[in-house]
Parts: structure tokens; sequence; C-alpha cells
């Protein structure tokens, strides 16, 4: 566990924050903003009514809070959401490691309850951020837990409040990184989604994020049957945009070398796992619907060859 127990609360709780994917900005509403660098993207999108923005303040004073759940599986993660569900509604997962914990992804909800419960398991290392749609609070979290955060180089671009005292920025540019030495997580910088998006690999469990999006029949009580997906892969969730499969072989080719019969998705219910009834079907497991979904996947695209058909566990 993390050494340092011992945190304060250090939000800025006036500063802006998209109402739509849960950036923080360096700007007040005296200041005013009428846009959001995130939502413009085409990776993400404008909503119907416009841009709007909050504060934290605001947040606590609607109520909101984040609640935790331990993992049925694996007892030392433990994802946290917010509720009422804000902006693009994802969860993070705090992982218990023998050399301290990490935090996977972020959200942009942080008060005292969420201080005091993560001091309860032990405090904070450091945080990893899979993705520009996630970095939301990350000065914040940073100040508060007085912790490193870890985001890929082609990605930093994308990053707001980088001047803020006391944060900690670290860019990831290995493809594999062991961002915690003794912890056993590894870093990987797969790209796809965004050019620094990244996966996390802790012991047999795949932190995916939606570098690797879960298909809604991967948690079917009889998963793998031929022809059914698990997985997608998109350059654009909301707008529908599918990932080139010269990026997502490189993906599978990065987790290919990987134990691991768990992938752990951006929201609640994304928990997929190895099931029972699997080894008596050959399905491979998680990883063999893996790669069998990247497969589907471009086939329905319309790629009759290509170096990803080819690929075997």
């Amino acid at each position: 566990m993390s050494g340092n127990t011992s945190y304060e609360l250090r939000t800025s709780d006036e500063l802006l924050i998209c109402n739509e994917c849960g950036t923080q900005y360096d700007v007040t509403a005296d200041s005013g903003k009428d846009e959001c660098k995130i939502c413009d993207d085409p990776r993400q999108y404008v909503p119907a009514e416009g841009q709007v923005f909050t504060t934290l303040g605001k947040l606590k004073e609607r109520g909101h809070r984040n609640e935790w759940w331990q993992d049925k599986k694996n007892p030392k993660i433990w994802s946290v959401k917010t509720y009422p569900s804000f902006a693009i509604g994802e969860r993070a997962e705090l992982i218990q490691t023998p050399a301290g914990n990490i935090l996977w992804d972020l959200i942009t909800y942080l008060d005292q309850g969420t201080v005091d419960k993560i001091v309860s398991l032990g405090g904070l290392a450091c945080i990893v951020i899979s993705h520009p749609h996630y970095y939301s609070t990350w000065s914040e979290w940073s100040r508060t837990f007085q912790c490193p955060v870890f985001v890929g180089e082609p990605d930093k671009i994308w990053l707001e409040r980088v001047d803020s005292p006391g944060a900690d920025t670290r860019f990831l540019t290995e493809t594999y990184t062991d961002i915690l030495p003794g912890s056993g997580a590894t870093a990987i910088l797969a790209g796809g989604h965004f050019p620094g998006s990244l996966l996390l690999h802790w012991e047999k469990t795949l932190f995916i994020a939606d570098t690797i999006f879960t298909s809604p029949s991967a948690t079917n009580p009889v998963p793998g049957k031929e022809g059914v997906i698990s997985f997608t892969f998109f350059w654009s969730i909301p707008n529908r945009i599918p990932l080139h499969p010269d990026d997502i072989v490189k993906i599978w080719r990065m987790v290919k070398k990987l134990d691991f019969d768990t992938c752990m998705g951006a929201f609640k219910g994304q928990d997929v796992y190895t099931q029972p009834n699997e080894a008596s079907r050959g399905t491979g497991g998680v990883k063999g619907r893996l790669l069998e979904s990247c497969k589907i996947y471009i086939r329905a695209m319309g790629w009759t060859s290509h170096a990803l058909l080819e690929e075997t566990l």
C-alpha cells in the first residue's frame, strides 16, 4: 500500500467543468467559456442543446456522490462511479497491489468522502488514465493524493490545467511500462481510439477502458458462440466511426503475449470473465473471444484479406 495515507482534499470548486465530458478548465464563470476542445473533436460530440458548463462546487450542492464496489472475482479490485451519473458516466478502478494502490482511469467528481474511502483502502501511489475523455479533473486528484498521473505521451496536448501547483504528470512513450515497480502492473501504449490510448495489465486482468470496447454479448451466460462478437473497436464511439484494421491488429499483437482471463471495460457492467463452460467449447476464454471479435469486426467492414485474419492465439 501507499506509504502516505494522510491527504487533504484540494479542489478548485469554482473552475468550469464541461457537463458533457467532465473536463475541468482553468477558467471561472466570471471569465466565461462557450466551447470544450474535447467535445469539439469528432471522437466526442457537442450536445444538441449546446455546450454547458458546471463546477465541482455545483456538483456537490446537487448531491452527487461516488459509490464503490468490489470485483466479484478479485477482491483487490475496486470500482468507483459517480451518482447521479455525470458526463460520460465512466468508472475508475482502484487496484490494490503489493507496491501501492493504482487508480486506473478517472472520474470528475472528487469530495471528502472519496478521499476518506481511498485512505481506508491504503491511499494512492499513482493514477493511470486511458485517454483524454477521462482526463477530467486529473490535477485535483494528483494534488489531493500527492501522486503522479500517467498518460500516453501522444495525447498530452489534450491535458488542461498543466500548470496547477502540486500536480504531477508523467508521459508514457514505451509500448510496455512497468508502471509501479513491484506492483506487477504494466501500462500498454496501444493507440487506436487516440494515438496515446492505454491499456493496463495486472495479474490476469486486462483493463481496457474503451481502447477495446465491450459488446453487450460479452457478458452473456454462454459466451463465445460462433459468430457472436464480444468486443469492438472504435475511433469514435458516440459517432460510430470504426477503427481501421491496421490499428486493431497492432492492439491485438500488443496484448497477444499477455496472460489474461478477464477484461474490465470503461463502464459498470463491463466485467468480462472467462466462464467455466468455455473450456469444453474451445473458445480460448476471454483472450480467444477477443481475437475472434477482431476478425468478426473487420469482416463486417468488408475486409476479406488482412493480416489480422491470419492471427492465432
